[in-house]
């Protein structure tokens, strides 16, 4: 069903809940899933799959927003967000503004389980990630590279509009959960942004007792808020997984913010959920036994 509480607008799956069960944002989730799911139906664990589906997205230089191939800083530089929550060990590993490193999402794991750190930043991040055998490379496409330079000779520089954040929250056979996201961040951004995805609790969260939620939409307005968390401890309070996203988003208004949001949610018992502000037709994609299909709210 859908429906809209004030501009909130909400939405939550048809079907039955069941695991395993993946939710992913934008049109691109899709895809995503498909990788995720071959992970689940195997019986692989949540941060497998979250892991693998986040990558697809990640290594596709279509993608003008995630990974390789993402629009480039101000200065035409690529650099990327990206964050892994996994929940039976409420443990997290996440990596902001690293450079010339593809597969962000697997440098923010092995940052949780090689390290007794939480976030790497910049450059020391892109070091982190050589040390453990990953290899420098260009992200900056032909497409990306055009689309940069004409945005330097436009004399009035367009407002940043990018902000296609893959985020993804899946629960496997076993009841486990975990969520990811993964963002080449807002087009032309000032160099050294870091928006919303590699914070925990703004980005994704996840408690394993009750849900997981990833968001995407404005970074900078929407990490002042904490809205994963908060929408988590909506749920742990008894609200479905769309109405807690929304719960949580309202709270952006209250406060005077007019801008795009979404969060997608995955409680413990496989229930999907969504709700966005702003921007109409979020797309976000949901995958268990019974469906696999787009959708907006």
């Amino acid at each position: 069903m859908s429906g809209t509480a004030g501009t909130i607008a909400l939405a939550a799956a048809p079907g039955r809940a069941g695991l395993p069960a993946i939710i992913s944002t934008w049109e691109f989730g899709k895809a995503a899933n498909g990788e995720a799911w071959k992970v689940l139906d195997a019986g692989g664990s949540a941060l497998d799959a979250v892991e693998k589906g986040v990558n697809q997205a990640e290594l596709d230089p279509n993608n003008l927003s995630v990974g390789f191939g993402g629009l480039p800083d101000e200065e035409g530089e690529v650099t990327n967000d990206a964050i892994l929550f996994w929940g039976p060990k409420h443990a997290v590993g996440a990596v902001g503004c690293i450079k010339r490193i593809k597969r962000p999402i697997s440098v923010a794991r092995l940052v949780m389980e090689k390290t007794k750190h939480t976030l790497l930043v910049g450059d020391d991040a892109t070091r982190f990630a050589v040390k453990m055998g990953w290899k420098e490379e260009s992200l900056l496409t032909d497409k990306a590279r055009q689309l940069w330079e004409a945005w330097k000779k436009n004399p009035k520089r367009a407002d940043f509009w990018n902000h296609d954040t893959i985020g993804m929250v899946a629960i496997d056979k076993q009841g486990d959960l975990c969520a990811g996201t993964s963002t080449s961040g807002l087009a032309f951004k000032i160099k050294g942004r870091v928006g919303d995805v590699s914070i925990p609790g703004a980005g994704a969260y996840v408690d394993n007792d009750v849900g997981g939620v990833a968001a995407t939409g404005n970074g900078d307005v929407m990490m002042r808020f904490g809205l994963a968390l908060m929408a988590v401890e909506f749920m742990r309070a008894g609200a479905p997984p769309a109405e807690a996203c929304g719960k949580s988003l309202r709270r952006v208004e209250e406060k005077g913010y007019r801008v795009s949001a979404c969060l997608v949610a995955l409680n413990k018992k496989g229930e999907f959920g969504a709700a966005r502000i702003g921007e109409r037709g979020f797309p976000h994609a949901i995958r268990n036994a019974d469906v696999d299909e787009l959708r907006k709210v």
